[in-house]
C-alpha cells in the first residue's frame, strides 16, 4: 500500500507540472470557461483528463514491451539522453526570450465540449511517449510493479494530476491572465532543469 501512495504522489506531480505550463489545452480551458462559463470549462477539462488516462494506458502497455525487451530499451535510453539535453537547452533558452504570445485558441460549443477537450487532447503526441518514460523510471525505483492496482493508480494519477491545473485554468484564469508571460519563463526554467536531471540520470543508468 505504502508504494501506491508514493506513485500516486510521483505521477500526480509529474502530470501537474507537465500541465502547468501555458499551452493549447490549459489556454483553452480557461477560453472556455471565460466564454461559456466556468461550468463549461471544467466539463471540457474532463474530456482533456479523461483521453489523457487513456493515453497514460497505452503507455504502460508500452513499458511493459520495454521491459520484456531489454535491448529495446538500451537504444531508448541512448536516444532519450540526446532527446532530453535538446529540451533542456531549449526550454532554457525559451525562458531567456519569452515573449507575451497570444494562444491559438479553439472555439468550443456547449454541446460537445467533453468531446472537444478529448480531441485537442488527442493532438498532443507527446503524451503517450511522456508517460512510457515516467512508467520505466517508476519501475527503475520500484514504484510500479505492473499489476493491476499500481497500473489503475498511475492512470487516475495522470488524470488527476492533469484535471487539477486545468481547474485552476479554469476558475482562476482572470487572476493568472496578468502573469502569464513571467509564469511561462519560471516554469520554462524548471522544465530545463528537470530535463537536465532526467539526462544525468540517463546516463547514469547507461553506465
Amino acid at each position: 500500500m505504502e508504494h501506491l501512495l508514493i506513485l500516486f504522489f510521483a505521477t500526480f506531480s509529474a502530470a501537474f507540472m507537465a500541465t502547468v505550463p501555458p499551452g493549447l489545452l490549459n489556454m483553452n480551458a480557461a477560453k472556455v470557461s471565460v466564454e461559456k462559463g466556468k461550468a463549461n470549462g471544467i466539463i471540457f477539462s474532463f474530456g482533456v483528463s479523461t483521453m489523457i488516462m487513456l493515453q497514460a494506458t497505452i503507455a504502460v502497455y508500452i513499458s511493459k514491451f520495454l521491459h520484456r525487451n531489454p535491448e529495446v530499451v538500451d537504444v531508448l535510453l541512448e536516444i532519450a539522453v540526446a532527446v532530453f539535453g535538446f529540451l533542456a537547452v531549449y526550454f532554457f533558452w525559451a525562458a531567456g526570450h519569452a515573449k507575451k504570445k497570444t494562444k491559438k485558441l479553439v472555439r468550443v460549443s456547449r454541446k460537445n465540449s467533453y468531446f472537444k477537450g478529448m480531441l485537442l487532447a488527442t493532438v498532443n503526441l507527446l503524451t503517450i511517449p511522456y508517460y512510457s518514460g515516467l512508467n520505466v523510471m517508476w519501475h527503475a525505483s520500484g514504484w510500479i510493479k505492473f499489476e493491476v492496482w499500481d497500473i489503475v493508480t498511475f492512470i487516475l494519477a495522470a488524470g488527476t494530476g492533469t484535471f487539477s491545473v486545468l481547474y485552476m485554468y479554469t476558475i482562476y484564469f482572470n487572476k493568472l491572465e496578468n502573469k502569464t508571460n513571467r509564469f511561462s519563463k519560471n516554469s520554462n526554467y524548471i522544465l530545463s532543469a528537470l530535463m537536465f536531471i532526467l539526462m544525468i540520470i540517463t546516463i547514469v543508468r547507461l553506465i
